[in-house]
């Protein structure tokens, strides 16, 4: 049992592709965070919704490169990049089954 507690620790730590590591993750002032997305990304807000009382959740998209940015808006004025990756697709609305 404990060589298997180990192994899966051991497995934790090894660095895994495309995997945000901690100190990737932003946090800013909401307006400063937009402000980069937009002018170093080329990113628009695509999306958002209400995570809480005090979060909202978005979706950020670079249409020239399809690059995403998933963002949690707080209601103290701070934001945090949560996720990120690329090759955005959007779908369109599901055709009516009726």
């Amino acid at each position: 049992m404990r060589a298997l507690v180990f192994a899966l620790g051991a497995l934790a730590l090894i660095p895994q592709p495309g995997a945000a590591r901690l100190e990737e993750v932003i946090c800013d002032d909401t307006a400063r965070l937009e402000q980069q997305l937009t002018t170093r990304q080329g990113a628009e807000k695509a999306a958002f919704g209400m995570r809480g009382p005090d979060a909202l959740l978005e979706v950020w998209i670079a249409p020239r490169t399809g690059d995403w940015t998933l963002v949690q808006a707080y209601a103290n004025g701070t934001s945090c990049i949560v996720a990120m990756g690329e090759n955005w697709e959007m779908l369109g609305p599901s055709a009516d089954p009726s």
